[in-house]
Order: C-alpha cells, then sequence, then structure tokens
C-alpha cells in the first residue's frame, strides 16, 4: 500500500524543519533553512530564458487552435475597422467640410458610426474568446503542474514551504491567465494596427510617413533597456511573495503552538521583516514598469508635434491635403498607442513570464518516477526485508545511517527504538524508497527494491503514522482512501476490525458524517483508529508503524492496540517506538544511536545484556512499570 494511500503526510526527516516558532534566515528574496527541514523560499532560481518561456507557454496556448482563430480573425476584423476610422475623417474635411457638403457629411458621419459601433462589439466578442483560450490554457497548465507536483521526490518538498508552491499554483498561474486573457489579444491588435497603418500613411505620404517614424528608434532603444531591469523587479516581487506565503501558512497552521509559547510578537516581527521585503521589491516593480507608458506618451507626443508641423508646413506649401493631415495626426497616434498600450500593460506581461518560469522550474524538476522502465513486478510478496550495509545522508558528507545490515523474516514484528534524531524514521524512508540509499542494498524477498516500480513497491507497504491525517470527505470515503475500489460492506468490515465501528455507528450520519478539515471533529484516538480501517482495507504486505498509539488515553490505548494486533498478524512489521515497554513482543528490536545499530535481539535478550537498550528501558521505568500500557502481542 503505497504512503498516499494511508496518509497524505510522508515521514519527515530526522532533522527538525523550519517553523515560525524557529525561523530560517531570510536571504536575499526569501532565505533557505538548512537539513531537509523546509525553507521560506527559494534563494537560487535558474537565469530568466524568456524566449524559451513564451515558447513553452505558446504549446499550451495552440492547444486551443479554434479559438486562437477565431480571436485572430476578430481581432483582424477589427484592427481593420479602427484603420478605416481615420482614413473617412480625411475624407470628410477634403470632400465634405471644405466644400461645405452637409448631406455628404451626414452620411459619413453615419458610415464612421456604424464602423465604430461595429468595431465595439467586435472588441467585446474578442475579448469573451480570449477568456475562454486563457482559461482553457491556464486548466491545462494547472493539471500538468498538479501532476508534477504527485511525482516529485520528497526531497523537493523538504526544501520549500507549502505556502511557497501554493503562490505557484495559485498567483503564478493567476498571472499567466491574466497575460493571456488581456495581452495576447492587445499583442495582436497591436500589430495589425502598426503594419495597417503603416501601409495607408505610404499609400497616402511617404514624406509625412518619414516624419512619423523619427521617433520609433527611441521608442524601442528606451523599451530594450527597460525590459530587462523590470523583468528581473518582477521575478523578484514573484520570490517574495512566496516567501510570505510560505510564513503565513506555517503561522496558520502552527497557531496553536505559537500562543501556547506567547510567540505572538516574534510571529509579527518576522512577518513584518518579510513584508517589508515584499513592499521594497513589489515598489522597485511597479516604479520599473510605471516608467515606460509616461516615456511613451512623451515619445507619441513628440510624433504628432512633428506631424502637426511637418503636416501644415506642406499644406501651406500646398504638397498635401488638409485632409490628409489630419489623417496622419490620427495614424501617428495610432502607430504610437500600440506601444503605449503595451507599455502600460508591462507589468502584467512581466508578472506573467516570471509567474511561467516559476510554473516551469517545477515542471523541469525531475521526477522520483522516471527512469523505471523494465522494472520487476510486485507479485506474491511474503514479506522478507534485507538491509545489506546500507549508508545514507539527507546532505552529501553528513551521514545518517552508517553501515546498517539487519534482517526481517516473513510475518516477524521488528522494533525499532533509540534517541530522537537517531536514525530510526529514516530505515523506513528508505525502505518505501522516499529517498534512494547512498551505499548498500535493500532487499524484499530477496531483490533489490530500485528494481521494483515505486507505486507497486507502495502498493505493498502500509503506513499508520503518529499525526493521523483525514481529509475533508466522509468517513467511509476515508478509510475508502485505502483501496478506491472497496464495496461499503468491505469498508465497514475493516472499521469493525479496527474497533471503529463503535464510534462510527454513533456519529450523526454514521459512515457517511462528513468530516473537517484533517478530521478535527474527531479525536486523536478516533482519527488514528479510521487510520488503521484505512490501512486494514488496503491489506499491506509490510506494516509500518510509527509511534501510532503516542498521546492517547488509556481506553483508546486498548482498542487501538487490539487493531493493531489484528492488523499486524500474519504480516512483517516494523514498530518505531519511544515507549520501551509497547514493543516488549517484537521479535527483533533493533537500538539505533548515531546512524548505527548498536543493539540487537528481544526484549528480555537486551535487558540482560544491561546495554545501550537497558539504560533506555530503565530510565523510563525507575520506579514501577506503566501498567496501563498495553505491550504490542507477537504477532
Amino acid at each position: 500500500m503505497s504512503q498516499r494511500n494511508n496518509s497524505s503526510k510522508p515521514f519527515k526527516p530526522e532533522q527538525p524543519p523550519n517553523s515560525p516558532l524557529n525561523p530560517p534566515p531570510i536571504m536575499g528574496l526569501g532565505g533557505m533553512g538548512g537539513g531537509p527541514g523546509r525553507g521560506m523560499a527559494m534563494t537560487k532560481s535558474r537565469p530568466a530564458n524568456t524566449t524559451q518561456t513564451l515558447k513553452r507557454l505558446w504549446r499550451y496556448l495552440s492547444n486551443q487552435r479554434i479559438g486562437l482563430i477565431g480571436v485572430f480573425i476578430l481581432t483582424s476584423v477589427n484592427a481593420l475597422l479602427g484603420l478605416v476610422g481615420p482614413y473617412l475623417i480625411g475624407i470628410a474635411v477634403d470632400r465634405y467640410i471644405i466644400p461645405q457638403d452637409y448631406n455628404g457629411l451626414l452620411k459619413l458621419c453615419i458610415i464612421l458610426l456604424a464602423v465604430y459601433a461595429v468595431g465595439a462589439i467586435l472588441t467585446w466578442y474578442q475579448a469573451s474568446v480570449m477568456i475562454r483560450v486563457s482559461q482553457y490554457t491556464v486548466r491545462d497548465l494547472r493539471k500538468d503542474l498538479f501532476e508534477k507536483l504527485q511525482r516529485l521526490p520528497l526531497r523537493f518538498f523538504d526544501s520549500k514551504t507549502h505556502g511557497e508552491l501554493m503562490s505557484r499554483a495559485t498567483n503564478d498561474i493567476d498571472n499567466i491567465s491574466n497575460t493571456l486573457s488581456q495581452s495576447v489579444t492587445q499583442l495582436i491588435t497591436s500589430l495589425l494596427t502598426v503594419a495597417g497603418a503603416l501601409a495607408i500613411m505610404v499609400n497616402l505620404n511617404v514624406w509625412l510617413t518619414l516624419m512619423s517614424l523619427i521617433t520609433v528608434p527611441l521608442i524601442a532603444l528606451i523599451t530594450r533597456k527597460l525590459a530587462a531591469y523590470t523583468r528581473a523587479s518582477f521575478g523578484g516581487q514573484q520570490k517574495s511573495l512566496g516567501a510570505i506565503n510560505g510564513f503565513i501558512e506555517e503561522t496558520i497552521s502552527g497557531h496553536q503552538v505559537v500562543t501556547t509559547f506567547g510567540r505572538e510578537e516574534r510571529a509579527i516581527q518576522e512577518f513584518q521583516g518579510i513584508n517589508e521585503q515584499l513592499t521594497k521589491v513589489g515598489i522597485k516593480a511597479q516604479i520599473a514598469s510605471g516608467i515606460l507608458g509616461p516615456m511613451m506618451n512623451v515619445m507619441n507626443n513628440l510624433s504628432f508635434a512633428i506631424i502637426a508641423f511637418g503636416g501644415g508646413w506642406m499644406v501651406l506649401s500646398g504638397l498635401t491635403t488638409i485632409g490628409i493631415a489630419v489623417s496622419f495626426m490620427s495614424y501617428s497616434r495610432m502607430l504610437g498607442r500600440p506601444i503605449n498600450d503595451l507599455a502600460n500593460q508591462y507589468n502584467m506581461i512581466q508578472a506573467g513570464i516570471a509567474g511561467a518560469e516559476r510554473v516551469f522550474e517545477i515542471m523541469d524538476t525531475p521526477s522520483e518516477y522516471e527512469q523505471q522502465s523494465n522494472q520487476h513486478p510486485m507479485k506474491n510478496v511474503r514479506g522478507e526485508v534485507d538491509f545489506d550495509h546500507v549508508s545514507f545522508g539527507y546532505k552529501q558528507q553528513i551521514p545518517v545511517l552508517r553501515d546498517v545490515s539487519f534482517q526481517a523474516k516473513p510475518g516477524e514484528t521488528i522494533a525499532l527504538v533509540g534517541p530522537t534524531g537517531a536514525g530510526k524514521t529514516t530505515i523506513v524512508n528508505l525502505l518505501t524508497r522516499f529517498y534512494d540509499i547512498d551505499k548498500g542494498t535493500i532487499l524484499i524477498d530477496g531483490t533489490d527494491i530500485r528494481k521494483f516500480n515505486k507505486d507497486d513497491l507502495r502498493q505493498k507497504l502500509g503506513i499508520v503514522l503518529q499525526d493521523a491525517y483525514l481529509f475533508s470527505d466522509t468517513v467511509r470515503e476515508n478509510i475508502r482512501y485505502g483501496k478506491p475500489d472497496a464495496t461499503d460492506s468491505e469498508v465497514e468490515a475493516a472499521a469493525k476490525l479496527a474497533n471503529a465501528d463503535g464510534f462510527i455507528s454513533k456519529l450523526t450520519h454514521g459512515y457517511d458524517t462528513l468530516l473537517s478539515v484533517e478530521g478535527h471533529n474527531l479525536s486523536h484516538g478516533q482519527r488514528q483508529l479510521l487510520t488503521i480501517a484505512r490501512a486494514i482495507l488496503a491489506d499491506p504486505a509490510i506494516l509500518i508503524l510509527d509511534e501510532a498509539t503516542s498521546g492517547i488515553d488509556t481506553r483508546t490505548e486498548m482498542h487501538i492496540q487490539e487493531a493493531m494486533a489484528t492488523l499486524m498478524q500474519g504480516r512483517t512489521s516494523f514498530v518505531i517506538a519511544h515507549r520501551l515497554n509497547t514493543i516488549r513482543g517484537a521479535d527483533l528490536i533493533l537500538v539505533i544511536d548515531g546512524g548505527e545499530i548498536v543493539e540487537r535481539g528481544t526484549h528480555e535478550q537486551l535487558l540482560v545484556n544491561q546495554g545501550f537498550y537497558h539504560k533506555l528501558y530503565t530510565s523510563q521505568f525507575t520506579s514501577q512499570e506503566q501498567s496501563h500500557v498495553l505491550p504490542i502481542p507477537s504477532p
């Protein structure tokens, strides 16, 4: 049974993660904690590559070909109608206003009004079509991002906060959506308008056209210089936004702990620091993007003044007509307006590109399911597990396990004990292949687990964590999470075996009772019984219990112990325990300290040896054994 079929929370590495109570240092735009613990945000990103990012976005956008074709046609017609307006105004001046032909002027005004009315309708329709195209595009992008997140190795999540990942899946995706829905049509309109206006202007008067283009090189130079600076600023803003989202998520999730230890003021100070950082980079980004619009207005006004002066001189010299000069003044605006419009949307475009880069960065992260071809299927698993000289470290040159070797025979119960950080959880992390070993071999039924497909391997493993995680769904569906195709009768049978049927039947709607977030409308013990029922339903070949009775009252613990005994029957089981009296019935106890197995044997043998285990045991029961704690029975 896979980890995600038992609980959404994988085993945590031995090093303690960063938290609002012990925050990591903030470096650059987001700081990053050490070890496999979670950091505030990424401090290093890929070099910006706008061209490559736009190509990848286009691959998603091109999936909506029909919609894009429709948008292009509508935009082209609309741009053409926009170009007709100034031309008609020039005709009106030369043919009707100067000769004072009121009837002709009225007819032309009606035509002009119809042109602008049709243009307005097409503008609305093209916007609605483009919104659909952009939403379908980001739907596909969001789907691929979520699928990628489900397939990334645990190492990836060790270095990212939940808020940082949520920021990429929400804020960055929203920025892409806004950019596509608003900027794509603007870009098409601008290109068509500039091309059409130039063609008409050249046809009307070449010299006035050249005058209109005097400011174009200056506009291009200014835009190019500001582009790189503005884009870098928006990349920093998105990173800082991810950092603040991560801190908010951790603080809210750990609110009870923050309040308990009176660290509200410290949390506020930490937030103010990150918030101030976001404010600074946000101001920097917005000011940088805001410079472009006013500068484009200056360039457009300069071009307009040149046309007004040059056109007036040519009219007075008899080189052109007043109508053509008036048309040119409108067309000069059309040359500058597209650039000005894009400048006004430049912040949105840059935020969209920066967001796309952050999304694609996750998609480019190697999946833990890559390179799994031609692997052995797992059939008829007996449950024999061998660790053969295994060494491992979460970081290079910092070993957590050193030359660990042991064997678990089918149906045996193996207990892992030792001080915090000794490497107990790391052993089961390696068995489930949440991490891959550095040296040695791990075998199941004589086959190296690296030859198995990870999904296939984890489906044979059942995991019951200390923190019982439940989803916002019914009790029935939470149990069925361990076996999606299970019938209602199978779900209820598993609940009975787990001693959970009693309290479930007393709930308002029984098995159809809807649980709150993480099942907080149930007690800790009740949640634990449901996770055991989930594991029973999955029927795993190998079982892992991570301090499953920690923090449970005596009466509830009796029910859990009985359910665990049922679950462990006939299965190879690994039990991580701190309360040593709970594992006296284990077939083999491995005492781990400093990443090494310092002792091994049964409970009685280890006590007789008077070694490390004896010291741990007697330190817990110096006066008398806690008789209310039930030992795990031998399966």
